[in-house]
């Protein structure tokens, strides 16, 4: 062989090696392409999912209930109203009222 078929030979075989490695390049890219995809899939899913979670956990009837029960609070009605007195009469009431105003 000349010298000139051992070069080329040698081209050859070194485009060869960088097609091979060029291709597997290529497909592990993919294949991490497809893996991110999926991620983010899983993930949107999972945000979809808490955010209807979120909404359940605020709906007034939960809200109620949960105010009623571990907070001990309950509905105003005009049968539970308080008032609330000063002590001292309408006297103190009076002044104390002038003392407020500017």
């Amino acid at each position: 062989m000349s010298r000139v078929s051992v070069l080329l030979m040698m081209a050859v075989m070194a485009s060869a090696l960088y097609l091979v490695r060029t291709q597997y390049e290529s497909r592990s890219l993919t294949m991490e392409i497809d893996r991110a995809t999926s991620l983010a899939r899983n993930l949107e899913t999972e945000n979809d999912r808490l955010d209807v979670e979120r909404r359940a956990q605020a709906t007034p009837l939960r809200v109620e209930k949960l105010a009623r029960e571990q907070m001990n609070m309950r509905t105003i009605t005009p049968a539970i109203t308080h008032y609330a007195t000063v002590p001292g009469g309408a006297t103190a009431s009076a002044s104390a009222s002038a003392e407020v105003r500017p």
